[in-house]
Protein backbone atom coordinates (compact mmCIF):
# COMPACT_ATOMS: atom_id res chain seq x y z
CA UNK A 1 0.00 0.00 0.00
CA UNK A 2 1.29 3.57 -0.51
CA UNK A 3 0.97 4.61 3.24
CA UNK A 4 3.76 1.12 3.43
CA UNK A 5 6.75 3.07 3.00
CA UNK A 6 6.48 6.90 4.13
CA UNK A 7 10.08 8.49 3.53
CA UNK A 8 10.72 11.44 1.36
CA UNK A 9 13.95 13.30 -0.15
CA UNK A 10 14.14 15.98 2.11
CA UNK A 11 14.32 12.99 4.70
CA UNK A 12 17.68 11.49 2.74
CA UNK A 13 19.67 14.80 2.57
CA UNK A 14 21.53 13.27 6.09
CA UNK A 15 22.74 10.37 4.04
CA UNK A 16 25.94 10.69 1.47
CA UNK A 17 26.34 7.94 -1.10
CA UNK A 18 29.49 7.08 -3.10
CA UNK A 19 29.52 5.81 -6.60
CA UNK A 20 31.41 2.11 -5.93
CA UNK A 21 30.31 -1.34 -5.37
CA UNK A 22 29.51 -0.76 -1.41
CA UNK A 23 27.61 2.84 -0.68
CA UNK A 24 27.57 3.11 3.08
CA UNK A 25 25.58 6.36 4.50
CA UNK A 26 27.71 7.95 6.99
CA UNK A 27 24.57 7.46 9.62
CA UNK A 28 25.36 3.60 10.48
CA UNK A 29 22.44 2.09 11.80
CA UNK A 30 20.31 1.72 9.41
CA UNK A 31 19.22 -2.45 8.52
CA UNK A 32 19.71 -4.01 5.27
CA UNK A 33 16.37 -5.08 5.33
CA UNK A 34 15.23 -1.45 4.74
CA UNK A 35 17.26 -0.65 2.16
CA UNK A 36 15.26 -2.08 -0.73
CA UNK A 37 12.16 0.41 0.71
CA UNK A 38 11.76 2.55 -2.08
CA UNK A 39 12.15 -0.01 -4.92
CA UNK A 40 8.29 -0.57 -4.52
CA UNK A 41 7.82 2.88 -5.59
CA UNK A 42 10.54 2.85 -8.24
CA UNK A 43 13.12 5.16 -6.61
CA UNK A 44 16.40 4.95 -7.55
CA UNK A 45 19.82 6.82 -6.58
CA UNK A 46 23.14 7.75 -8.87
CA UNK A 47 23.77 3.91 -8.44
CA UNK A 48 20.87 1.80 -10.55
CA UNK A 49 22.02 -1.30 -8.78
CA UNK A 50 21.38 0.19 -5.10
CA UNK A 51 18.54 1.28 -3.88
CA UNK A 52 17.63 3.80 -1.30
CA UNK A 53 16.76 3.53 2.16
CA UNK A 54 13.79 4.50 3.93
CA UNK A 55 13.58 7.31 6.57
CA UNK A 56 13.39 6.16 10.41
CA UNK A 57 9.66 6.93 10.46
CA UNK A 58 9.44 3.22 8.68
CA UNK A 59 9.22 1.64 11.73
CA UNK A 60 6.00 3.33 12.45
CA UNK A 61 4.34 3.37 9.36
CA UNK A 62 2.52 0.02 9.91
CA UNK A 63 1.11 0.82 13.53
CA UNK A 64 -2.52 0.46 14.77
CA UNK A 65 -4.52 1.68 17.09
CA UNK A 66 -4.03 -1.37 18.90
CA UNK A 67 -0.43 -0.23 19.49
CA UNK A 68 -1.42 3.09 22.17
CA UNK A 69 -1.59 2.52 25.73
CA UNK A 70 -4.65 0.97 26.72
CA UNK A 71 -5.58 3.88 28.72
CA UNK A 72 -4.92 6.27 25.72
CA UNK A 73 -7.26 3.49 23.65
CA UNK A 74 -10.18 3.79 26.87
CA UNK A 75 -9.65 7.41 26.48
CA UNK A 76 -10.85 7.16 22.99
CA UNK A 77 -13.24 4.94 23.52
CA UNK A 78 -15.18 7.22 25.96
CA UNK A 79 -16.01 9.16 23.04
CA UNK A 80 -18.31 6.46 21.36
CA UNK A 81 -22.04 5.57 22.34
CA UNK A 82 -23.37 1.95 22.93
CA UNK A 83 -23.74 1.36 18.92
CA UNK A 84 -20.43 3.12 17.99
CA UNK A 85 -18.60 0.88 21.01
CA UNK A 86 -20.55 -2.74 19.63
CA UNK A 87 -18.96 -1.98 16.56
CA UNK A 88 -15.60 -1.43 17.53
CA UNK A 89 -15.65 -4.56 20.04
CA UNK A 90 -15.97 -6.72 16.57
CA UNK A 91 -12.48 -5.51 15.26
CA UNK A 92 -10.51 -7.46 17.21
CA UNK A 93 -9.66 -9.11 20.29
CA UNK A 94 -7.92 -6.58 22.07
CA UNK A 95 -10.64 -3.54 21.52
CA UNK A 96 -12.86 -6.28 22.14
CA UNK A 97 -12.08 -6.48 25.72
CA UNK A 98 -11.53 -2.89 26.22
CA UNK A 99 -14.68 -1.62 24.65
CA UNK A 100 -16.50 -4.34 27.00
CA UNK A 101 -14.46 -2.88 29.94
CA UNK A 102 -15.14 0.34 29.32
CA UNK A 103 -17.20 2.74 31.71
CA UNK A 104 -19.27 4.13 29.11
CA UNK A 105 -21.53 1.61 28.99
CA UNK A 106 -22.27 2.15 33.18
CA UNK A 107 -22.70 5.46 32.65
CA UNK A 108 -25.47 5.51 29.36
CA UNK A 109 -27.46 3.03 31.39
CA UNK A 110 -27.45 4.88 34.52
CA UNK A 111 -28.66 7.95 32.17
CA UNK A 112 -31.01 5.99 30.57
CA UNK A 113 -32.23 4.12 33.74
CA UNK A 114 -30.75 5.25 36.84
CA UNK A 115 -29.31 2.14 38.84
CA UNK A 116 -29.64 -1.28 38.19
CA UNK A 117 -31.93 -2.84 40.71
CA UNK A 118 -32.80 -6.47 40.63
CA UNK A 119 -36.07 -7.23 42.30
CA UNK A 120 -35.70 -9.99 45.80
CA UNK A 121 -38.56 -11.27 47.91
CA UNK A 122 -38.54 -8.74 50.67
CA UNK A 123 -36.41 -5.70 49.07
CA UNK A 124 -34.26 -4.78 46.56
CA UNK A 125 -30.54 -5.45 45.58
CA UNK A 126 -27.87 -4.31 43.15
CA UNK A 127 -26.26 -6.89 41.11
CA UNK A 128 -23.12 -7.27 40.21
CA UNK A 129 -22.96 -10.59 38.87
CA UNK A 130 -22.81 -9.23 35.19
CA UNK A 131 -21.06 -6.97 33.83
CA UNK A 132 -22.07 -3.58 32.61
CA UNK A 133 -22.53 -4.30 29.14
CA UNK A 134 -24.64 -7.12 29.83
CA UNK A 135 -26.94 -5.74 31.52
CA UNK A 136 -27.01 -2.45 29.01
CA UNK A 137 -27.70 -4.91 26.57
CA UNK A 138 -30.59 -6.92 28.42
CA UNK A 139 -32.31 -3.92 29.34
CA UNK A 140 -31.52 -2.45 25.53
CA UNK A 141 -33.74 -5.85 24.41
CA UNK A 142 -36.40 -5.75 27.27
CA UNK A 143 -37.31 -2.42 25.78
CA UNK A 144 -38.22 -3.90 22.48
CA UNK A 145 -40.90 -6.07 24.31
CA UNK A 146 -43.11 -3.49 24.49
CA UNK A 147 -43.94 -3.80 20.49
CA UNK A 148 -44.66 -7.46 20.73
CA UNK A 149 -47.44 -9.35 22.08
CA UNK A 150 -49.36 -9.09 25.39
CA UNK A 151 -52.00 -10.49 27.87
CA UNK A 152 -53.82 -8.01 29.69
CA UNK A 153 -54.93 -8.26 33.50
CA UNK A 154 -57.87 -6.51 34.92
CA UNK A 155 -58.09 -6.19 38.83
CA UNK A 156 -61.46 -5.37 40.09
CA UNK A 157 -61.53 -4.02 43.79
CA UNK A 158 -62.68 -0.09 43.45
CA UNK A 159 -66.20 0.68 43.06
CA UNK A 160 -65.68 4.15 41.28
CA UNK A 161 -63.12 5.95 38.94
CA UNK A 162 -60.05 5.42 39.42
CA UNK A 163 -58.09 8.91 39.55
CA UNK A 164 -53.82 7.69 40.03
CA UNK A 165 -52.08 4.82 39.28
CA UNK A 166 -48.53 4.05 40.23
CA UNK A 167 -46.14 1.26 39.88
CA UNK A 168 -43.42 0.29 42.08
CA UNK A 169 -41.69 -2.04 39.46
CA UNK A 170 -38.44 -2.44 42.04
CA UNK A 171 -41.15 -3.81 44.49
CA UNK A 172 -43.52 -5.47 41.94
CA UNK A 173 -46.19 -3.66 44.03
CA UNK A 174 -49.30 -1.21 42.09
CA UNK A 175 -50.82 1.32 44.21
CA UNK A 176 -54.01 2.34 42.95
CA UNK A 177 -56.98 4.88 44.29
CA UNK A 178 -59.43 7.07 43.28
CA UNK A 179 -63.18 8.46 44.22
CA UNK A 180 -64.22 6.13 46.56
CA UNK A 181 -61.38 7.29 48.72
CA UNK A 182 -59.15 4.09 49.56
CA UNK A 183 -55.21 3.80 48.49
CA UNK A 184 -55.55 0.08 47.48
CA UNK A 185 -52.19 -2.41 46.95
CA UNK A 186 -51.90 -4.67 44.38
CA UNK A 187 -49.25 -7.92 44.00
CA UNK A 188 -47.57 -6.93 40.28
CA UNK A 189 -47.16 -10.71 39.23
CA UNK A 190 -50.10 -12.00 40.06
CA UNK A 191 -52.73 -9.53 40.13
CA UNK A 192 -53.93 -9.81 43.85
CA UNK A 193 -54.89 -7.49 46.22
CA UNK A 194 -52.50 -7.03 48.97
CA UNK A 195 -53.94 -4.59 51.56
CA UNK A 196 -56.53 -1.41 51.24
CA UNK A 197 -56.70 1.72 53.57
CA UNK A 198 -59.59 2.54 55.65
CA UNK A 199 -61.47 5.45 53.11
CA UNK A 200 -59.88 8.84 53.69
CA UNK A 201 -62.96 10.72 53.51
CA UNK A 202 -62.30 12.76 50.40
CA UNK A 203 -61.47 11.74 46.52
CA UNK A 204 -57.14 10.53 46.06
CA UNK A 205 -55.85 12.23 43.08
CA UNK A 206 -52.43 11.55 43.00
CA UNK A 207 -49.84 8.40 44.71
CA UNK A 208 -45.95 8.39 44.98
CA UNK A 209 -44.08 5.79 46.70
CA UNK A 210 -40.32 4.43 46.82
CA UNK A 211 -39.32 1.20 49.30
CA UNK A 212 -39.32 3.74 52.14
CA UNK A 213 -42.44 5.88 51.70
CA UNK A 214 -45.74 6.07 50.28
CA UNK A 215 -47.77 9.23 50.19
CA UNK A 216 -51.27 9.96 48.67
CA UNK A 217 -52.87 13.68 47.79
CA UNK A 218 -57.10 14.28 48.30
CA UNK A 219 -58.99 16.54 47.71
CA UNK A 220 -59.41 17.83 51.14
CA UNK A 221 -56.21 19.35 50.97
CA UNK A 222 -54.10 16.97 53.30
CA UNK A 223 -51.23 13.83 52.12
CA UNK A 224 -51.83 11.00 53.73
CA UNK A 225 -48.26 9.18 54.30
CA UNK A 226 -47.22 5.75 55.26
CA UNK A 227 -43.91 4.47 56.47
CA UNK A 228 -42.59 1.40 55.67
CA UNK A 229 -42.16 -1.45 58.06
CA UNK A 230 -39.69 -3.93 58.44
CA UNK A 231 -42.38 -6.54 59.74
CA UNK A 232 -44.99 -6.41 56.87
CA UNK A 233 -44.20 -8.47 53.74
CA UNK A 234 -45.37 -6.48 51.35
CA UNK A 235 -43.61 -2.76 52.35
CA UNK A 236 -46.40 -0.60 53.66
CA UNK A 237 -49.36 -1.19 56.59
CA UNK A 238 -52.31 0.51 55.27
CA UNK A 239 -54.56 -0.65 58.18
CA UNK A 240 -52.16 0.82 60.65
CA UNK A 241 -52.65 -2.65 62.50
CA UNK A 242 -49.22 -3.40 62.54
CA UNK A 243 -47.18 -0.11 63.62
CA UNK A 244 -49.20 2.81 64.58
CA UNK A 245 -46.75 4.99 64.35
CA UNK A 246 -45.66 4.69 60.88
CA UNK A 247 -48.86 6.88 59.09
CA UNK A 248 -48.52 10.47 59.36
CA UNK A 249 -50.60 12.89 57.73
CA UNK A 250 -49.38 16.92 56.42
CA UNK A 251 -51.59 19.82 56.34
CA UNK A 252 -51.04 23.22 54.64
CA UNK A 253 -52.28 23.01 51.39
CA UNK A 254 -55.59 25.12 51.06
CA UNK A 255 -57.12 23.40 47.93
CA UNK A 256 -56.80 19.77 46.56
CA UNK A 257 -54.05 17.86 46.13
CA UNK A 258 -53.41 17.09 42.19
CA UNK A 259 -49.93 15.52 41.94
CA UNK A 260 -46.91 13.96 44.06
CA UNK A 261 -43.54 13.12 43.58
CA UNK A 262 -40.90 11.74 45.87
CA UNK A 263 -36.57 11.65 46.00
CA UNK A 264 -34.33 10.67 48.32
CA UNK A 265 -34.34 14.21 50.17
CA UNK A 266 -38.26 15.90 49.86
CA UNK A 267 -41.65 14.95 48.89
CA UNK A 268 -43.39 17.35 46.61
CA UNK A 269 -47.16 18.50 46.48
CA UNK A 270 -49.01 20.44 44.03
CA UNK A 271 -51.99 21.58 44.42
CA UNK A 272 -54.94 23.81 43.23
CA UNK A 273 -54.32 26.74 45.68
CA UNK A 274 -51.78 27.46 42.98
CA UNK A 275 -48.38 26.65 44.89
CA UNK A 276 -45.90 23.77 44.43
CA UNK A 277 -44.49 22.29 48.44
CA UNK A 278 -41.13 20.73 49.23
CA UNK A 279 -41.13 19.00 52.63
CA UNK A 280 -38.11 17.48 54.28
CA UNK A 281 -38.66 13.57 54.44
CA UNK A 282 -37.67 13.27 58.06
CA UNK A 283 -39.20 15.94 59.99
CA UNK A 284 -42.01 16.41 57.46
CA UNK A 285 -41.64 19.98 57.59
CA UNK A 286 -42.70 22.71 54.68
CA UNK A 287 -38.95 23.77 53.07
CA UNK A 288 -40.39 25.93 50.38
CA UNK A 289 -43.60 27.03 48.53
CA UNK A 290 -43.71 27.60 44.75
CA UNK A 291 -46.15 30.25 43.51
CA UNK A 292 -47.77 29.64 40.40
CA UNK A 293 -50.68 32.17 38.39
CA UNK A 294 -52.63 29.24 38.25
CA UNK A 295 -53.90 25.96 39.15
CA UNK A 296 -51.24 23.26 39.22
CA UNK A 297 -51.73 19.97 37.74
CA UNK A 298 -48.67 18.06 37.44
CA UNK A 299 -45.20 18.15 38.38
CA UNK A 300 -42.29 16.58 38.22
CA UNK A 301 -38.51 17.09 40.39
CA UNK A 302 -35.21 16.23 38.68
CA UNK A 303 -32.09 16.59 40.87
CA UNK A 304 -32.32 20.70 42.60
CA UNK A 305 -34.89 21.54 39.79
CA UNK A 306 -38.48 20.51 39.79
CA UNK A 307 -40.96 21.16 36.61
CA UNK A 308 -44.66 22.30 37.35
CA UNK A 309 -47.49 22.70 35.11
CA UNK A 310 -49.98 25.43 35.80
CA UNK A 311 -52.80 26.52 33.70
CA UNK A 312 -51.32 26.13 30.23
CA UNK A 313 -47.88 26.95 31.22
CA UNK A 314 -44.95 25.45 32.42
CA UNK A 315 -42.52 26.00 34.83
CA UNK A 316 -39.02 24.92 35.96
CA UNK A 317 -37.95 26.13 39.19
CA UNK A 318 -34.76 25.57 41.08
CA UNK A 319 -35.91 23.70 44.39
CA UNK A 320 -32.79 24.82 46.92
CA UNK A 321 -33.70 28.58 46.59
CA UNK A 322 -36.72 29.13 44.99
CA UNK A 323 -36.14 30.79 41.93
CA UNK A 324 -37.56 29.95 39.19
CA UNK A 325 -35.72 29.33 36.04
CA UNK A 326 -37.78 29.20 32.91
CA UNK A 327 -41.46 29.23 31.93
CA UNK A 328 -43.26 28.14 29.06
CA UNK A 329 -45.83 29.83 28.35
CA UNK A 330 -49.02 29.15 26.38
CA UNK A 331 -47.07 25.12 26.06
CA UNK A 332 -50.66 23.69 25.25
CA UNK A 333 -54.25 25.07 24.25
CA UNK A 334 -55.85 24.94 27.19
CA UNK A 335 -54.38 23.70 30.77
CA UNK A 336 -51.56 21.65 30.55
CA UNK A 337 -52.37 18.39 32.41
CA UNK A 338 -49.67 15.86 32.58
CA UNK A 339 -45.55 16.18 32.96
CA UNK A 340 -43.15 13.71 32.32
CA UNK A 341 -39.27 14.00 32.37
CA UNK A 342 -36.30 12.12 31.19
CA UNK A 343 -33.86 10.18 33.57
CA UNK A 344 -31.11 12.70 32.97
CA UNK A 345 -33.77 16.00 33.57
CA UNK A 346 -32.86 17.07 30.04
CA UNK A 347 -35.65 16.52 28.60
CA UNK A 348 -39.39 17.22 29.54
CA UNK A 349 -42.54 15.79 28.17
CA UNK A 350 -45.93 17.71 28.51
CA UNK A 351 -49.62 16.66 27.79
CA UNK A 352 -52.51 18.97 27.26
CA UNK A 353 -56.17 19.90 26.78
CA UNK A 354 -55.58 20.31 22.96
CA UNK A 355 -54.72 16.74 22.50
CA UNK A 356 -50.95 17.36 21.48
CA UNK A 357 -47.81 16.10 23.37
CA UNK A 358 -44.94 18.28 23.33
CA UNK A 359 -41.09 17.66 23.78
CA UNK A 360 -38.48 20.18 24.83
CA UNK A 361 -35.16 20.03 25.77
CA UNK A 362 -33.85 22.05 29.02
CA UNK A 363 -30.58 23.73 28.78
CA UNK A 364 -28.49 24.35 32.09
CA UNK A 365 -29.72 24.47 35.49
CA UNK A 366 -27.98 27.03 37.35
CA UNK A 367 -29.22 30.53 37.49
CA UNK A 368 -31.56 30.32 34.49
CA UNK A 369 -32.28 27.10 32.03
CA UNK A 370 -33.22 27.49 28.26
CA UNK A 371 -35.88 25.79 27.10
CA UNK A 372 -36.54 24.87 23.61
CA UNK A 373 -38.93 22.79 21.52
CA UNK A 374 -37.81 19.51 20.19
CA UNK A 375 -41.17 17.68 19.07
CA UNK A 376 -45.04 17.34 19.05
CA UNK A 377 -47.05 14.37 18.30
CA UNK A 378 -51.01 14.56 18.16
CA UNK A 379 -52.25 11.06 18.98
CA UNK A 380 -55.30 11.59 20.21
CA UNK A 381 -58.53 13.20 19.83
CA UNK A 382 -59.04 14.17 23.27
CA UNK A 383 -57.33 15.84 26.79
CA UNK A 384 -54.25 14.30 27.68
CA UNK A 385 -54.71 13.34 31.37
CA UNK A 386 -51.50 11.28 32.24
CA UNK A 387 -47.83 10.69 30.52
CA UNK A 388 -45.20 8.17 32.02
CA UNK A 389 -41.71 7.98 30.56
CA UNK A 390 -39.11 4.42 30.78
CA UNK A 391 -36.39 5.23 28.12
CA UNK A 392 -37.00 4.90 25.05
CA UNK A 393 -41.27 4.56 25.60
CA UNK A 394 -42.96 7.98 26.26
CA UNK A 395 -46.73 6.96 27.45
CA UNK A 396 -49.98 8.73 27.20
CA UNK A 397 -53.58 8.28 28.49
CA UNK A 398 -55.91 10.19 27.32
CA UNK A 399 -60.07 10.73 27.58
CA UNK A 400 -60.43 9.17 24.21
CA UNK A 401 -60.01 5.87 25.62
CA UNK A 402 -56.57 5.34 23.84
CA UNK A 403 -53.07 4.66 24.84
CA UNK A 404 -50.17 5.67 22.25
CA UNK A 405 -46.72 4.44 23.05
CA UNK A 406 -43.68 6.80 21.31
CA UNK A 407 -40.30 5.57 20.70
CA UNK A 408 -38.34 8.54 21.52
CA UNK A 409 -35.01 7.04 21.00
CA UNK A 410 -33.38 8.53 18.18
CA UNK A 411 -34.69 11.92 20.00
CA UNK A 412 -32.31 11.23 23.09
CA UNK A 413 -29.06 10.19 21.58
CA UNK A 414 -26.52 11.71 23.70
CA UNK A 415 -23.10 12.51 22.91
CA UNK A 416 -20.29 11.16 25.52
CA UNK A 417 -18.27 14.13 26.38
CA UNK A 418 -21.04 17.11 26.09
CA UNK A 419 -23.82 15.10 27.17
CA UNK A 420 -25.67 17.30 24.54
CA UNK A 421 -28.13 15.79 22.86
CA UNK A 422 -28.35 15.58 18.84
CA UNK A 423 -31.30 17.95 18.53
CA UNK A 424 -32.44 20.85 17.23
CA UNK A 425 -32.09 23.85 19.28
CA UNK A 426 -33.84 26.26 17.35
CA UNK A 427 -36.83 27.43 19.07
CA UNK A 428 -40.06 26.54 17.88
CA UNK A 429 -38.58 24.42 15.03
CA UNK A 430 -39.74 20.73 14.98
CA UNK A 431 -37.73 17.77 13.75
CA UNK A 432 -38.53 14.42 11.14
CA UNK A 433 -40.70 13.13 14.09
CA UNK A 434 -42.20 9.88 13.64
CA UNK A 435 -45.95 8.89 14.90
CA UNK A 436 -46.24 6.92 17.50
CA UNK A 437 -45.36 3.52 17.09
CA UNK A 438 -48.24 1.95 19.29
CA UNK A 439 -51.74 2.49 19.96
CA UNK A 440 -53.47 0.26 22.75
CA UNK A 441 -57.15 0.81 22.33
CA UNK A 442 -60.84 -0.30 22.85
CA UNK A 443 -61.47 0.49 26.31
CA UNK A 444 -63.98 2.87 27.59
CA UNK A 445 -63.39 6.60 27.88
CA UNK A 446 -61.37 9.21 30.31
CA UNK A 447 -58.31 7.25 31.00
CA UNK A 448 -57.10 9.53 34.32
CA UNK A 449 -53.75 7.57 35.02
CA UNK A 450 -50.81 5.74 33.40
CA UNK A 451 -47.28 4.36 34.45
CA UNK A 452 -44.90 2.17 32.69
CA UNK A 453 -41.87 -0.12 34.25
CA UNK A 454 -40.93 -3.88 34.21
CA UNK A 455 -42.63 -5.20 31.39
CA UNK A 456 -45.81 -3.87 32.08
CA UNK A 457 -48.16 -0.89 31.46
CA UNK A 458 -50.63 0.12 34.10
CA UNK A 459 -53.45 2.24 33.70
CA UNK A 460 -56.77 3.45 35.46
CA UNK A 461 -59.54 5.24 34.34
CA UNK A 462 -63.80 6.06 34.47
CA UNK A 463 -64.75 2.64 34.06
CA UNK A 464 -63.36 1.98 38.33
CA UNK A 465 -60.66 -0.94 36.96
CA UNK A 466 -57.30 -1.05 36.30
CA UNK A 467 -55.90 -2.95 33.25
CA UNK A 468 -52.58 -4.55 33.23
CA UNK A 469 -50.52 -4.56 30.26
CA UNK A 470 -48.11 -7.32 30.29
CA UNK A 471 -45.33 -7.97 27.76
CA UNK A 472 -43.10 -10.65 29.58
CA UNK A 473 -45.10 -13.16 27.38
CA UNK A 474 -43.17 -10.81 23.98
CA UNK A 475 -39.87 -11.01 25.88
CA UNK A 476 -40.02 -14.99 26.47
CA UNK A 477 -41.38 -15.23 22.49
CA UNK A 478 -38.41 -13.11 21.54
CA UNK A 479 -35.63 -14.82 23.28
CA UNK A 480 -36.92 -18.28 21.99
CA UNK A 481 -36.71 -16.41 18.60
CA UNK A 482 -33.30 -15.39 19.15
CA UNK A 483 -31.37 -18.49 20.42
CA UNK A 484 -33.23 -20.03 17.61
CA UNK A 485 -31.71 -17.66 15.00
CA UNK A 486 -28.34 -18.07 16.85
CA UNK A 487 -29.01 -22.43 16.39
CA UNK A 488 -29.56 -21.66 12.39
CA UNK A 489 -26.41 -19.24 12.24
CA UNK A 490 -24.51 -21.96 14.11
CA UNK A 491 -25.44 -24.41 12.00
CA UNK A 492 -24.66 -22.41 8.64
CA UNK A 493 -21.45 -21.52 9.40
CA UNK A 494 -21.01 -25.33 10.21
CA UNK A 495 -22.15 -26.51 6.82
CA UNK A 496 -19.95 -24.04 5.39
CA UNK A 497 -17.58 -25.21 7.18
CA UNK A 498 -17.80 -28.63 5.79
CA UNK A 499 -18.03 -27.41 2.02
CA UNK A 500 -15.02 -25.44 2.35
CA UNK A 501 -13.39 -29.01 3.76
CA UNK A 502 -14.62 -31.13 1.25
CA UNK A 503 -14.03 -28.98 -1.88
CA UNK A 504 -10.11 -28.63 -0.46
CA UNK A 505 -10.21 -32.77 -0.36
CA UNK A 506 -11.62 -32.42 -3.91
CA UNK A 507 -8.81 -30.10 -5.25
CA UNK A 508 -6.26 -32.31 -3.59
CA UNK A 509 -7.85 -35.43 -4.98
CA UNK A 510 -7.31 -33.71 -8.46
CA UNK A 511 -4.06 -32.52 -8.58
CA UNK A 512 -2.73 -36.11 -7.31
CA UNK A 513 -4.95 -37.57 -10.38
CA UNK A 514 -3.36 -34.39 -12.46
CA UNK A 515 0.30 -35.47 -10.98
CA UNK A 516 0.07 -39.38 -12.06
CA UNK A 517 -1.55 -38.69 -15.22
CA UNK A 518 1.60 -36.27 -15.93
CA UNK A 519 3.72 -38.87 -14.91
CA UNK A 520 2.80 -41.71 -16.59
CA UNK A 521 2.98 -39.31 -19.95
CA UNK A 522 6.80 -38.65 -19.11
CA UNK A 523 7.22 -42.56 -18.70
CA UNK A 524 5.61 -43.24 -21.99
CA UNK A 525 7.57 -40.37 -23.85
CA UNK A 526 11.13 -41.42 -22.26
CA UNK A 527 9.82 -44.72 -23.54
CA UNK A 528 8.92 -43.54 -27.60
CA UNK A 529 12.22 -41.72 -27.26
CA UNK A 530 13.95 -44.68 -26.56
CA UNK A 531 12.28 -46.85 -29.50
CA UNK A 532 13.10 -43.91 -31.52
CA UNK A 533 16.99 -43.63 -30.29
CA UNK A 534 17.52 -47.69 -30.43
CA UNK A 535 15.56 -48.00 -34.38
CA UNK A 536 18.45 -44.95 -35.51
CA UNK A 537 20.68 -46.94 -34.20
CA UNK A 538 19.78 -50.36 -36.21
CA UNK A 539 19.52 -48.30 -38.90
Amino acid sequence: MAFECQGSTEGLKNYNFEENSNPKPKSSGISNSTLDCYSKKGISIADSSKQLPCNGVLSNCCRSITDLPPALICEVLNYLDPKELGIVSCVSTILNRLASENQVWKEVYCQRWGLPLVPAPLGVGVSDEKSWKELFVEREFRSRTFLGRYSIDVLYGHTEAVRTVFLLASAKLIFTSGYDSIVRMWDMENGLSIASSRPLGCTIRAVAADTKLLVAGGTDGFIQGWRAVEAVPYLFDLKGSEEPNSEFRLWEHGGPITSLALDLMRIYSGSWDMTVRTWDRSSLKCLKVLRHSDWVWSLVPHDTTVASTSGSDVYVWDTCSGTLLSVINHAHVGNTYSLARSHTGDFLFTGGEDGAIHMFEIIGHSNMANVFKVATWVPHSGPVYSLAFEFPWLISASSDGKLSLIDVRKLLRTSRRSLAKNVSRTKNVDCSIEPPQRMLHGFGPNLFSVDIGADRIVCGGEEGVVRIWNFSQALETERRARALRGIRLENRLRRRKLQIEMSKGARTDQCSVAAKNSMRGDKSNVWNGKRGMSSKVKA
